[in-house]
């Protein structure tokens, strides 16, 4: 194996790596046609792939490392992690690789059949295998779902499409689907195992990888996200301060308001440069700018397209901002438990604010504790339910208060 395998970028579970390595050595032969229809390599690999674990677990790196291997033109490695097929795998960018990360509320219909069906039955050009992942496919509406099974039992001879959802569970991924894949569990990483990844990918401390690992409780997107972000540690410090200002009378309630613009300028920053370039592009394959005869009805034409864009960006901002509102709960949850497990010898989530959480172990009981959880739950909840965020805030502001008996 190669000392940059594409397989060294996954944490922990051996017996994942070694289910990946053997199914991608098996679809070697396959594609060279020295593989028995009958012999291991026809059980070691399939044509559809399920990857559940829990948030942050890493089935996406998975998948895509598994996708990588299969389209590895290594001659003495399986997944090199140096070729040139690998490193366009794993940068994204390669032709035989579609990725579907959905940023909606939902995977529609329009997006299955554009986007996977399509392709699916298309033979690769580059790499022995055509890959499809389809992230967060717990999101699949059900017409969409009902489309893809056929795809996913009868996929082309050269087409691996690789499904990730949260798990089996029928309210999280469809029933009918799961019997036609392969399954995966990929199970939440180490800390020391989060840590490692984030040291090899480069461009962070020691120091900075370990609290980034704690701080999301291994979760790898968040961790290498916070440990790269600015903006994101400035957020997480600013809730987890929440905690502190509910002791301050109206502090508490005049800093949601000013999470909540800090919330939207970050997500509208982060997707302003995608939108705008959607919108243009609609706009130059109309011909914008075109005069004479036959404008004005292109031009109605793509206002319509516009408009319909528009609305499909503003479903994408509210699932953003769901998100985020949703990981800064997270945050603030560990804060409050690691007040209450101080004593217990535990890991800390936060350990860079191990003096706010012995503060409020202090000043408050398990009891007032938990109910600072239960607080933090159901406003996550309310979420669900499109209460506006700083209703929702500012309603956790006063629970948080009552359990801790702020007068």
């Amino acid at each position: 194996m190669s000392q940059n395998s594409v397989f060294d970028r996954l944490a922990g579970a051996a017996h994942l790596r070694r289910t990946l390595i053997d199914a991608a050595t098996a679809a070697r032969h396959i594609a060279a046609g020295t593989a028995s229809p009958q012999g291991a390599e026809a059980a070691a690999m399939t044509h559809s792939w399920l990857f559940t674990g829990p948030p942050g677990s890493g089935r996406s790196n998975a998948a895509r490392a598994f996708a990588a291997a299969l389209m590895c033109s290594s001659p003495t490695s399986v997944g090199c992690g140096e070729c040139e097929n690998c490193r366009a795998v794993l940068a994204g960018t390669h032709p035989d690789l579609v990725h579907i990360v959905p940023q909606e509320l939902s995977i529609g219909v329009d997006l299955m059949r554009d986007k996977v069906i399509g392709p699916a039955i298309s033979s690769p050009t580059h790499a022995p295998w055509r890959v499809i992942i389809i992230e967060d496919a717990d999101r699949l509406s059900d017409s969409a779902a009902n489309a893809l099974l056929k795809t996913v039992e009868e996929p082309a001879a050269r087409t691996v499409i690789m499904l990730c959802a949260p798990s089996t569970d029928p309210q999280d991924f469809s029933v009918t689907l799961r019997s036609r894949c392969r399954h995966v569990y990929v199970p939440t990483p180490a800390l020391e195992d989060v840590t490692r990844i984030l040291l090899a990918e480069g461009g962070v401390s020691e120091d900075a990888a370990r609290l980034a690992a704690a701080a999301t409780s291994g979760h790898i997107g968040r961790a290498r996200h916070l440990a790269h972000s600015e903006a994101a540690q400035k957020r997480r410090a600013q809730v987890l301060h929440l905690a502190e200002l509910i002791y301050h009378k109206e502090a508490a309630f005049q800093e949601v308001g000013d999470l909540v613009k800090a919330v939207e300028a970050e997500v509208k920053a982060d997707l302003a440069p995608k939108e705008e370039a959607e919108i243009e592009k609609v706009r130059n394959s109309f011909g914008a700018g075109v005069k004479g005869k036959g404008a004005s009805r292109l031009t109605k034409g793509m206002e319509t397209e516009v408009k319909a864009l528009e609305a499909v960006h503003k479903n994408r901002r509210k699932r953003a901002e769901r998100d985020a509102y949703d990981l800064a709960l997270i945050d603030l949850a560990g804060l409050y438990r690691d007040a209450l497990v101080r004593d217990a010898g535990i890991q800390l989530t936060h350990p860079d604010f191990d003096g706010l959480s012995s503060d409020l172990a202090s000043r408050n009981d398990a009891a007032a504790l938990t109910d600072c959880l239960d607080a933090i739950n159901a406003c996550r909840e309310s979420f669900g339910h499109n209460v506006r965020p700083v209703v929702a805030l500012s309603g956790l502001v006063g629970r948080l208060r009552k359990a801790c008996k702020v007068q």
